[in-house]
């Protein structure tokens, strides 16, 4: 299946746009991303870039004449121009380095560049006269990340445009061992250019080492052109900048002055105005007197509340506008007229749309059982360009017309990248269900039945454990732990959306933190039960998967689950929580969801309910076949968790199996490994459940 990526509407046309698809080859194990010009007004595409290089990040220049796009054609990942129609193709940087992404001024005389710099931060600089030593010295902790050795890091770096090449570029952050955007998912969407095009606001967590690793306190910096000085916007009251006006002397020497704290320029400021949480992602309005971002409060505490927040960049005071939204903020846009924002959010399981004011009033815009995300503000300010998916459908482009008509906003589809599929495939029928829980609640469930589904017949289930821990069971589309296949091999699905979920408010999304064996793991076992006293459910044929905190669920499950399931999966998982704490890289994460560190036992209340019921300390009650696999360039959670877990299962007597991918990370990334991950999957439950 064609997989939609990144779009971009013109900006002096609403009937404009352009988005790019990658295609995956089976045979030749890799994929390549091509770029299609997309009419509006037709919903027709046209292939605009071919050949076995790819070509991606496609956006129009300001003057709607062009599209830059990123090309390796020249033995390098460079910045290119076309013109809209797919024709005059020419590359217009050369720059040593690889670029990653980019970003035009709104004037289109200058663009940002993110590439790769050296860092010395944590692992020491290679012995000059070794240079076939592979070992690494490592002095500091973040010398690892995701699935890579921190050796390099990415910088923004500003260079002019003459309509014809890009000059040579000057490092925002020149001589700071910080990262920017921040890894390991950090884009562009991490810097905005200014409407008049003479600042750039970025974000950057200005930490190394163990500071960076304990903290989530990243912040919103503002970088003048003319001046390069830049200023904290989220800590003004202990402004210093990083780069300040320099004075030359006679001896040619330089004076830096010292930065005016802004507490006497902006007597609004108050203390509370400082913050230490994750702010990430700023967007200014089109005025150019609001700057928005996404905000979350405490630090070290990643999946706290995403908040939108506003600042007046006239007044300096700032506001939260979605104190109203009970949840998580993920894409913004801003209104054309500077008034409100648009932004999505998960409730009830569903990512909407919604429209917020300056003054915190939310209004939601759909109401579909799926998930959409936006892209960007059609030129004429009338209509959002938007992606949408479900549990049935992967992401298509899609086009919101925001002028209301009886109550009710149109969704128009524009692409039908994988038509085809739907044409010829029967899914399965997806139902909400609501299940009471075993403290008196409920929790929503999607329940996936297989294609041509017979109530009179019995089927096996599956219970569906989600990672994250805090991400939602929403109608999200995956193209590996994907509900229709599960349903297409003929199992019944459930997906409960258990405590510790963001959708049903804060109070539910955070109860899973310092509680991993607690109520959400009854809120599992109340959902599987629930539907297994179906007639149509086979309660003898019960198997359990999951991957992450899913994979961990699995494990803990194992040794709790009083012989309801006959088989288990687990995909990266955390096996033993003490191990975990001690291996994984970021540590704020460990340190907010496990509560401390598992040495400090002086007292009771220091030991940790999550290291006391570690997994691996009940495996003597482990009955029941089990999977694990495992990816070993996964630093979020290292191999040897299940590698770990397979051979206390075969010490156990029990049968199990390893599936071990030496080259993916936290995911499944390459073609054929995914169809092994698919094979290897059915292939276990198979045996045991069918």
């Amino acid at each position: 299946m064609g997989r939609i990526g990144s779009a971009t509407l013109s900006p002096n046309s609403s009937h404009q746009a352009a988005y790019a698809v990658t295609y995956y080859n089976v045979q030749q194990n890799k994929s390549r991303t091509v770029i299609y010009g997309l009419d509006l007004s037709k919903s027709q595409s046209t292939l605009l870039t071919s050949g076995s290089e790819s070509q991606r990040a496609p956006r129009f220049m300001p003057d709607g004449a062009h599209i830059a796009y990123l090309s390796s054609k020249s033995g390098s990942s460079q910045l290119w121009l076309m013109n809209t129609d797919g024709t005059e193709k020419r590359q217009i940087s050369h720059t040593s380095s690889d670029v990653s992404d980019y970003l035009f001024s709104p004037d289109g005389k200058m663009v940002i560049l993110i590439m790769e710099v050296p860092t010395t931060s944590s692992i020491a600089a290679p012995e000059a006269d070794l240079p076939l030593a592979t070992g690494m010295v490592i002095n500091d902790l973040m010398y690892k990340h995701w699935d890579t050795y921190t050796k390099t890091i990415p910088h923004p770096f500003v260079a002019s445009f003459d309509g014809e090449s890009v000059a040579t570029p000057i490092d925002l952050l020149a001589g700071e061992p910080y990262e920017c955007p921040m890894l390991p998912f950090g884009g562009i969407e991490q810097l905005a250019w200014s409407p008049d095009s003479k600042t750039i606001a970025y974000t950057c967590r200005k930490k190394t080492g163990k500071a960076y690793a304990i903290s989530t306190d990243s912040d919103i910096y503002l970088y003048d052109i003319a001046s390069g000085t830049t200023r904290n916007l989220c800590k003004p009251l202990h402004y210093r900048p990083y780069a300040c006006e320099k004075q030359g002397t006679s001896d040619g020497d330089t004076i830096v002055e010292p930065a005016r704290s802004l507490q006497n320029q902006y007597p609004n400021l108050q203390d509370d105005d400082v913050q230490a949480g994750y702010d990430v992602n700023p967007v200014f309005s089109p005025c150019g007197r609001y700057l928005a971002w996404s905000s979350r409060e405490r630090d070290g505490y990643e999946s706290d509340r995403a908040r939108l927040c506003v600042l007046d960049l006239q007044t300096m005071t700032k506001s939260y506008v979605t104190e109203a939204f009970d949840s998580d903020v993920n894409e913004f846009v801003w209104a054309a007229d500077s008034r409100s924002l648009y932004f999505t959010g998960v409730w009830h399981a569903k990512t909407q749309v919604y429209q917020v004011t300056l003054k915190g009033k939310v209004s939601q815009l759909t109401d579909d059982v799926a998930d959409y995300a936006l892209v960007e503000l059609t030129s004429d300010g009338k209509a959002l360009l938007v992606k949408r998916h479900s549990i049935s459908q992967a992401d298509e482009l899609y086009l919101l017309n925001l002028e209301a008509k009886k109550g009710k906003h149109d969704v128009t589809q524009l692409t039908t990248e994988n038509q085809y599929f739907y044409d010829h495939l029967t899914f399965g029928k997806v139902e909400e269900r609501w299940i009471p829980t075993s403290d008196g609640k409920k929790e929503l469930c999607w329940i996936i039945y297989p294609p041509h589904f017979d109530s009179s017949k019995q089927y096996p289930a599956l219970l569906y454990c989600q990672g994250g821990p805090q991400s939602p069971v929403s109608q999200f589309w995956s193209y590996r732990w994907n509900f229709q296949i599960m349903a297409a091999n003929g199992y019944i699905i459930v997906a409960p959306n258990r405590r510790g979920l963001p959708g049903f408010g804060s109070a539910w999304n955070e109860a899973i933190s310092g509680d991993y064996p607690g109520q959400c793991m009854r809120d599992y076992l109340s959902a599987i039960d629930y539907i297994a006293r179906e007639p149509y459910v086979d309660a003898s044929r019960l198997g359990c998967v999951g991957a992450s905190f899913g994979g961990y669920s699995v494990y803990w499950l194992a040794g709790h689950h009083d012989k309801r399931f006959k088989a288990f999966i687990a995909h990266d998982g955390i096996f033993n929580t003490t191990q975990q704490y001690m291996e994984t890289e970021e540590l704020w994460f460990a340190n907010w969801d496990m509560g401390s560190a598992p040495w400090l036992r002086d007292a009771q209340d220091h030991e940790q309910a999550i290291f006391r019921q570690s997994p691996h300390l009940f495996v003597d009650r482990w009955d029941t076949p089990i999977l694990c696999i495992h990816g070993q360039r996964d630093f979020r959670i290292e191999y040897t968790q299940a590698e770990s877990a397979f051979t206390a299962a075969r010490m156990r007597g029990l049968d199990a199996q390893l599936l071990l991918f030496p080259d993916e990370n936290h995911w499944v990334l390459r073609p054929q490994n995914g169809i092994l991950w698919q094979r290897t999957f059915f292939r276990w439950l198979d045996k045991y459940l069918k």
